[in-house]
């Protein structure tokens, strides 16, 4: 890459200053206003029920279509995007649901658990089922995600899209935090399984096994900057530093995570301990010349050349905290009685999913509010930093985001979780999962480091900043439908790439 285009790129994506977070809600809800159209397709007319070529090409315009316009063409109108899809799936939620010869036996619910079924454990439900919400939830940040990490070098994507230079909310800044968030989401899952084994791990045990995930995680950020260097690609040094990129970041915090087991039993909160963290991280950036280092000083030695991807693991980890909070919060099955761990004690309340997750959304709305409020902290949101602002922004987003998925689930797949055995469950859960999502969700890490290998390939072959509007649209297109075509395939083999 000559050095003249190298800067035209690096300029492109500099000194930007975001857009609003309202926009940025309209046009991230189309996410779930698609899968509400395709919930409805579903179960109305049972159209995904017999999965041939139409339907995955309808799943496909659906659910990652609609999120390529939404971020393109439609960018300037998601409002009007957001009612193209949920109009129709109004009209067909209304009307009488399609002849039960076009239903699968998968939407049929079963009353009776067979003998045979039962020896092979099948009436025993999983106390942490699967969930088609979290599914959705996570394939669509991650076709986001992927869509993002190419759009954002084309000009038909806004520039208020891009990551901020330092202050401000973005699509991009949003998209890093979500993916943060997301790992810690899932990361609750061992974590459930262990305590309902009653299986007590120590510390060095945790860790070793954090270790073995973070180690792959570790390799990919060293070929990442290896490769950045030595095609001298184009790379805006203030989002992470000279050497510091994603992936490091996304390697240390399963141990960071781990080592909350050797604090007190009165701090086991893993709520409280993220918000103490993000809290107390804020104070130090406000009370310290912490913050003048992190934006302004001289890149001397290697911590001032990375110390935007250093300091910022701080407010990372609190994201990832909190991810994991609402996950133990929402996954395991609904009981007669549950805890609702929002502010560190555990209060027995009996909440389902839904209400649980709108008040998580409502709890860091408020923390948003009193902290960007001039009336209060008057505090401003950023990435670079990860200070407060900005971890709230993100946990109050994805909680949200969660809660509509949930609600397109409850609304119309009320009888998911009330099937009588594990197989049922399963075929109901099915049932009402997108293939295309399920796809995106079942290796998301994998997809994510293929998403930017084509990025590196398409930019080091395409004049991305001179391409036509139309032409920039079909690259995209042609890039998403590769990356979803792989997903699938991957996805009919079970074949699932674990880091």
């Amino acid at each position: 890459m000559t050095q003249s285009h190298k800067s035209l790129k690096e300029d492109f994506v500099s000194n930007l200053s975001g857009g609003g977070i309202w926009e940025i809600n309209y046009v991230t809800a189309v996410a779930p206003a698609a899968v509400l159209l395709w919930s409805a397709l579903q179960s109305r007319q049972g159209f995904f029920s017999s999965y041939g070529y139409a339907a995955f090409a309808a799943d496909f315009l659906l659910n990652v279509g609609a999120i390529l316009a939404a971020t393109t063409v439609y960018s300037s109108a998601p409002i009007a995007l957001n009612a193209f899809l949920i109009l129709p799936a109004i009209s067909l939620y209304l009307f009488p649901p399609a002849s039960r010869a076009r239903q699968t036996k998968a939407s049929q619910p079963a009353s009776v658990i067979k003998p045979n079924e039962l020896q092979r454990g099948q009436g025993t439900l999983d106390p942490i089922p699967e969930r088609p919400f979290i599914t959705h939830y996570r394939g669509s940040m991650m076709v986001v995600t992927c869509i993002a990490i190419l759009a954002v070098d084309f000009r038909v994507f806004p520039r208020r899209f891009a990551k901020v230079e330092t202050w401000g909310t973005s699509l991009m800044d949003m998209g890093v935090g979500s993916f943060v968030f997301s790992a810690g989401l899932i990361s609750a899952r061992p974590v459930l399984k262990a305590q309902a084994a009653e299986a007590k791990s120590s510390v060095g045990a945790s860790l070793k096994a954090a270790g073995r995930h973070s180690l792959p995680l570790l390799a990919l950020g060293l070929i990442r900057l290896f490769s950045v260097k030595g095609l001298d690609y184009a790379e805006h040094v203030s989002e992470y530093g000279v050497h510091w990129n994603f992936f490091f970041t996304l390697a240390v915090l399963p141990p960071a995570a781990s080592l909350i087991q050797v604090l007190p039993h009165w701090l086991s909160s893993i709520h409280l301990i993220a918000l103490l963290t993000t809290c107390s991280f804020q104070a130090i950036l406000d009370l310290t010349s912490l913050k003048a280092y992190i934006l302004i000083a001289p890149r001397v030695d290697l911590l001032s050349q990375n110390r935007e991807g250093v300091f910022s693991l701080f407010g990372y980890l609190s994201m990832f905290l909190i991810g994991q909070a609402v996950g133990l919060d929402i996954l395991p099955r609904s009981r007669s009685t549950s805890s609702l761990a929002l502010f560190g004690a555990k209060a027995k309340i009996k909440l389902q999913p839904l209400t649980r997750l709108c008040l998580w959304a409502a709890w860091f709305s408020m923390l948003l509010f009193l902290a960007t409020s001039y009336m209060v902290w008057g505090l401003q949101v950023s990435r670079r930093l990860a200070n407060l602002p900005y971890v709230v922004w993100v946990s109050a987003f994805n909680c949200a985001q969660l809660a509509l998925f949930c609600a397109v689930e409850t609304f119309m797949f009320p009888g998911v979780y009330s099937a009588p055995d594990k197989s049922t469950e399963s075929r109901r859960s099915k049932h009402a999962t997108s293939p295309v999502l399920g796809a995106f969700n079942k290796n998301g890490l994998p997809l994510f480091l293929l998403a930017n290998l084509l990025t590196g390939l398409v930019n080091l072959t395409i004049d991305t900043l001179g391409m036509s509007k139309v032409g920039a649209v079909v690259t995209l297109f042609v890039y998403a439908s590769i990356l979803t075509v792989i997903a699938k395939c991957l996805h009919d083999r079970s074949i699932s790439i674990k880091f």
